[in-house]
């Protein structure tokens, strides 16, 4: 495919019909589910599918279901046009960009639930009802474009995982991939909501990730998991951010590490800088 033959669909009809027809020549398909408003992050996400030589479909939409009370879903960036371009750039075939009422013909009452014990905690108890959207609209989406595999980025870490388990669940034919968080020169994970940033917060939008960093290095050296997360907190709040967490779990389920075992660690963190809310994680191999 040539960088001018991308496909713009806004119906489900539509998109259904130019899938059957790479599907009928035997391609697979590759889906890339974003919000908009694209960063390098999204496009390292289309790239990472491109490799694989099969068609890569990335769907634009601003998914209100996942949005709680009081948040950015009116605000939040709509830039169909430059996604495009940005998106025809990395050869990508096609483009599925449906509006509210194309997904949500009427207002959605089955939705998807996750476990409570992996949906309720970390980012799950400070936007309640965050994933039983995310997975909603991702369910929908794959049952839609039917993908052969789809990409998600780590850095919304909880979300991967309960996407994983939601696709295991229900015996989905949709291989999750896990694509690495995209970061700046100064180690800012780069996000949509970035955009917000005024320049000043924006130069010390990078302390999250110190932050974390600090907490990996403080349990290297022996200081107790409360205690790290403690001081990152206190750090976090003393540079007059607002966090919600900084906390550090098991890689395998997000709950607390076991005390006195080798395990594989993940430190997450979520605050608040002026009006933008930004999360990162870090994995942590080996720790006890």
């Amino acid at each position: 495919m040539t960088k001018s033959s991308i496909q713009v669909s806004h119906t489900i009809a539509d998109i259904r019909n130019a899938i059957a027809q790479y599907k009928a020549e035997g391609k697979r398909i590759i889906l890339v589910p974003t919000m908009g408003n694209l960063h390098e992050g999204h496009l390292e996400l289309t790239r990472m599918a491109r490799e694989t030589n099969d068609v890569v479909v990335t769907s634009i939409f601003v998914n209100p279901l996942q949005f709680g009370a009081g948040e950015d879903f009116a605000s939040y960036p709509r830039t169909l046009e430059s996604d495009v371009a940005k998106l025809q750039s990395a050869d990508v075939e096609m483009v599925f960009a449906p509006n509210v009422a194309e997904l949500y013909p009427f207002e959605q009452r089955f939705t998807v639930s996750p476990n409570p014990d992996l949906s309720t905690i970390l980012d799950g108890e400070f936007r309640p009802g965050h994933f039983e959207g995310v997975c909603t609209v991702v369910l929908k989406l794959l049952n839609i474009t039917q993908p052969d595999a789809a990409v998600f980025g780590q850095k919304d870490y909880q979300q991967l995982m309960i996407l994983k388990r939601m696709v295991q669940q229900f015996a989905m034919p949709t291989e999750i991939i896990s694509a690495p968080i995209v970061r700046a020169a100064d180690g800012l994970a780069l996000s949509s909501r970035n955009g917000y940033l005024t320049d000043n917060e924006r130069k010390q939008a990078p302390l999250l990730n110190q932050v974390l960093q600090g907490v990996v290095e403080d349990i290297a050296n022996g200081l107790p998991i409360s205690q790290a997360e403690k001081l990152a907190l206190d750090k976090l709040t003393q540079a007059h951010w607002v966090p919600d967490y900084v906390m550090v779990r098991r890689q395998a389920d997000l709950l607390a590490p076991v005390a006195h075992k080798k395990q594989r660690l993940v430190v997450l963190g979520a605050a608040k800088l002026g009006k933008t809310r930004l999360i990162d994680n870090i994995e942590i191999e080996g720790l006890t």
